[in-house]
């Protein structure tokens, strides 16, 4: 099997880069949105949250690069980024010109469910500065050919926020491969996103230019149809059930489609209520398949960031184990590890994620 060929440690700063929005997350705990009197104060991104994974959970060099407005609220989150160890010096910090009209910071009011009741967001992130973003405003030849990265991961999420947000993620991407950097994308299709510049047709024709870049495409149950374009045979609208070997069969069609893909994954969640969810994965690479460990009947305290824990230890394992089964099943146990705590990021430990590989329990640990 042909894993991906990582560059030696030695060689880079980084052992990973993310490219992506980082919003302060508001989190009403047990309240809802429209009804609470209080907010906990988290930070949070779709591609952000992988790095600090590979950060906080399994102790690699990361970074970011991203874009704030330069007001409190930008400072406040890079002060939550600097507790979670990523490096911020990559950050572009815009001139902020006094009530946000020009570029602000983008909020996230995420309330967590319960029983019946699903997850539910609502996203305060128009005009933000990293959406405005384009290409020549990061020097990526200074990041991957000087500094040197070992590993670089954007996704579906930062490709959606404005018309040029694309090609800074293909000119990020061409330059990575230019310079042996190991590539991820998560598709993490997001119809609010694209609602406005194109909706499904928009999203398909983006991350069907960028993916010929890609070298490990990640997604979940929905979005390599949401956000490719292939079917999944046996599945319905609520995605209640998601055979296995259909699965399979889409992500035959999509390495017959893009060749270049190294490593696809894809996480397998069936939602009984907000609280319980059976949660699976399954990896391709080089014409095998491996599948994680099935948890069914997880318990969720917050499910959102469970996804991108997955990446996460996705990563580490093809980094660290160079073993796909391993790496699957560390990305399916750091992800169902994270939907255990509060807030987008992980609060899992390596040996928490190890224990739970081997199949350990819930037993106290004492």
């Amino acid at each position: 099997m042909s894993l991906p060929v990582y560059k030696s440690a030695e060689e880079c700063r980084y052992d990973i880069i993310s490219l992506g929005e980082i919003m302060l997350r508001l989190d009403p705990g047990d309240d809802r949105i429209h009804t609470t009197r209080t907010f906990r104060a988290w930070e949070g991104g779709g591609e952000y949250n992988v790095a600090r994974g590979l950060r906080r959970c399994f102790g690699l060099r990361a970074g970011v690069v991203t874009a704030f407005a330069d007001n409190p609220v930008g400072r406040l989150i890079e002060d939550f980024i600097l507790q979670g160890g990523v490096d911020t010096s990559l950050i572009r910090w815009v001139p902020f010109d006094g009530i946000g009209k020009a570029a602000r910071n983008g909020l996230n009011f995420t309330e967590r469910g319960f029983g019946l009741r699903g997850a539910k967001g609502c996203s305060d992130r128009g005009h933000t500065a990293v959406s405005q973003l384009k290409e020549g405003d990061i020097d990526w030849e200074y990041i991957f050919g000087k500094l040197g990265v070992r590993h670089f991961h954007t996704g579906g999420i930062f490709a959606a926020l404005s018309e040029t947000t694309p090609g800074v993620v293909l000119e990020a991407l061409k330059a990575a491969k230019k310079y042996g950097t190991i590539t991820s994308y998560d598709l993490n299709y997001r119809p609010s996103l694209w609602k406005s510049i194109g909706g499904q047709k928009r999203a398909c024709e983006v991350n069907r230019e960028i993916a010929p870049y890609v070298d490990v495409m990640i997604g979940n149950e929905e979005d390599f149809t949401a956000a490719l374009g292939f079917e999944v045979k046996g599945t319905n609208a609520a995605l209640s059930t998601l055979p296995v070997d259909s699965f399979k069969a889409m992500i035959g069609q999509v390495v017959e489609a893009y060749p270049n893909f190294k490593v696809v994954a894809t996480t397998l969640r069936t939602v009984k209520t907000a609280s319980i969810n059976d949660w699976g994965a399954i990896a391709w690479c080089d014409g095998e398949f491996a599948q994680a460990i099935q948890r069914d009947g997880l318990e969720i305290l917050d499910r959102v960031g469970g996804g991108d824990s997955f990446a996460s230890g996705l990563v580490y394992g093809l980094m660290t184990y160079k073993d796909l089964d391993r790496a699957v099943n560390c990305g399916a146990a750091h992800g169902a590890l994270a939907m255990t705590t509060p807030g987008d990021t992980s609060m899992a430990l390596l040996p928490e994620v190890e224990k739970l590989m081997g199949g350990g329990s819930a037993r106290v640990d004492r």
